[in-house]
């Protein structure tokens, strides 16, 4: 499972709608790729279908899904936003990382 806080919630929500999304019908995907300083980096977009090996999750009103590959890195991760002086843009609370970068974006295991 993967939570959703409030306030990613709403930032969600809006650039979905920005971006011609509908955030009741269509999704936020969120994997975990190679790369960053970390070894492993964050995926965030959004998708209007999901794939038969696609976990589907929807947690405070976000539907989220995820392929089965990230899953096993992304278990128990908390989606948060932070728009405050020392960076803006989505973070990822992941109780798997036992390493991140300075910026939050990459991790390791």
């Amino acid at each position: 499972m993967i939570k959703v806080s409030d306030i990613a919630k709403k930032k969600v929500i809006e650039l979905m709608e920005d971006d011609g999304f509908n955030a009741t019908t269509d999704f936020v995907r969120v994997g975990v790729k190679s790369g960053g300083c970390s070894g492993l980096s964050y995926d965030l977009g959004f998708d209007k279908s999901q794939k038969e090996e696609d976990k589907v999750f929807e947690d405070n009103g976000v539907r989220i899904i995820v392929d089965k590959k990230s899953f096993l890195y992304l278990i128990g991760t908390t989606l948060e936003y932070s728009g405050g002086i020392n960076g803006t843009g989505f973070k990822f609370n992941n109780p798997n990382a036992s390493r991140t970068c300075g910026c939050g974006e990459s991790f390791s295991l």
